[in-house]
């Protein structure tokens, strides 16, 4: 079975470079030529090309002009450039503008030919599978979870690891940083999706009524309980326990829980009856473990049976890139809730909503939002509907220092909104697409920052 050969488009206004081209090229590769930039857009709007190679200099439309228009339709195409020699300078600007590699004529021999464009079409086959990757990626994170940064995708890659897996899982990082959510996402990741997912918060309730709450109570166990009750293991049976802030237990409750990791058995609070279940535990909290060993307030061997897996996730601080785009979400979250059209937010508040501390996380920001929603009377959210910590003077004092650091950072919030695509945030900035990718490099940012 023969392969598919990748389609080269050769631009050249010379006949005789046409044709060399070709003949170089067509053993290996479907060749199709123009002899001016206008029939190379005229083919371009009929087919894509896997390739296009093009001379710089040619009447009426330039190579340059031709990339320049290429790159417009937010094609990433890879492009080689045919550059006289001396004219060096040229081809650097065609690079700046997005094409792949130049050569040099007249050609030295047809192997560097074959070399550079191999090379370009080696670029490009690893290109689109990163791109299929990604793309899985994506579709693999569902919509309530906001992964534009690094870090926030590298959490979400080891709980979709993890999940399908029985091991205790230990989730950790400060309050608000929405380990519930991670909880959620590993338990419908998991073979117990169509289970039940219970969620106990251990800091909420004193030793006594955690103890009842966890493993049940028989009726007459103590004062007021006058009937059996199940408790949270039982009702998770099948599916997943989620113990948030599991530091606050205490000492005792933290021996009949280790018990029950170890054996999946207990006994209600004032039974004897031995009680077996059938549930994955995932434990979360926002302090830091090891003084807690030292002190001897949390079991050395709890924490490493929890910690088979643990996963920290960062605070919000720490990743920036995702505080617009989960802003937006919880717009259109809470409006739904509230019954109203989502609003955006003005060009101010997104400033602040970026540059903020937050040291409260995604609850902090999600009730601030709540807020401005409640007491926004225009069609726009408004720095004055913020709560006081976005006082004028705040939102100053966290400002970047430099207009290269403001002009970075709105870079990276424009990219994000339009999901690394340069054509839709040049537009959107309201600068050239030549702008925008001479200020990527000057930056050091990709589309995905």
């Amino acid at each position: 079975m023969s392969r598919v050969k990748y389609s080269i488009l050769v631009v050249d206004d010379e006949a005789a470079q046409r044709q060399l081209l070709s003949t170089v090229l067509e053993k290996d590769y479907a060749v199709v030529t123009a002899a001016d930039g206008r029939e190379a857009m005229r083919l371009l709007e009929q087919r894509s090309f896997d390739l296009i190679i093009t001379d710089e200099r040619m009447p009426g439309m330039s190579g340059i002009d031709l990339i320049q228009w290429v790159r417009e339709q937010a094609s990433e195409t890879p492009i080689i450039v045919l550059t006289a020699y001396g004219s060096i300078e040229t081809a650097v600007e065609a690079i700046k503008l997005g094409a792949q590699d130049y050569l040099t004529k007249p050609l030295k021999s047809p192997d560097e030919l074959r070399l550079v464009v191999a090379k370009a079409l080696g670029e490009r086959t690893l290109r689109d599978q990163s791109l299929i990757h990604q793309a899985e990626s994506d579709a693999a994170f569902p919509p309530d979870i906001i992964a534009e940064s690094e870090a926030m995708r590298q959490v979400l890659t080891l709980a979709a690891q993890v999940a399908p897996q029985p091991a205790t899982v230990l989730l950790t990082g400060e309050s608000g940083t929405g380990k519930e959510v991670i909880a959620r996402f590993i338990h419908r990741r998991s073979p117990r999706a169509d289970g039940p997912f219970v969620a106990v918060n251990c800091a909420a309730l004193t030793e006594t009524l955690l103890e009842s709450e966890l493993f049940g109570h028989e009726k007459g166990a103590f004062t007021g309980a006058s009937q059996t009750k199940r408790g949270r293991f039982e009702l998770a049976h099948g599916g997943t326990l989620f113990l948030d802030e599991i530091a606050e237990m205490s000492v005792n409750l933290q021996a009949k829980l280790l018990r029950v990791l170890q054996e999946q058995q207990f006994e209600r609070v004032g039974g004897t009856r031995t009680i077996t279940v059938d549930v994955r535990v995932i434990a979360a909290t926002n302090k830091n473990l090891v003084p807690a060993l030292e002190e001897k307030t949390f079991r050395e061997d709890l924490y490493y049976r929890l910690s088979v897996f643990p996963i920290h996730i960062p605070p919000l601080r720490e990743r920036r890139e995702d505080i617009l785009p989960l802003a937006e979400y919880l717009v259109r979250k809470i409006s739904g809730r509230m019954g109203q059209s989502p609003k955006p937010l003005n060009a101010e508040v997104r400033q602040a909503l970026y540059h903020y501390h937050w040291p409260g996380n995604v609850r902090e920001l999600q009730n601030a939002l709540e807020r401005a929603l409640i007491v926004s009377k225009s069609n726009v959210i408004l720095s004055e509907d913020l709560p006081l910590p976005f006082s004028t003077d705040a939102r100053i004092a966290s400002q970047p220092a430099t207009l290269a650091d403001i002009e970075k950072a709105a870079i990276l919030e424009a990219l994000a909104r339009n999901q690394g695509n340069r054509h839709k945030t040049a537009e959107e900035l309201g600068i050239s697409l030549r702008t925008l990718q001479y200020r990527l490099k000057e930056y050091g940012l990709t589309e995905r920052e």
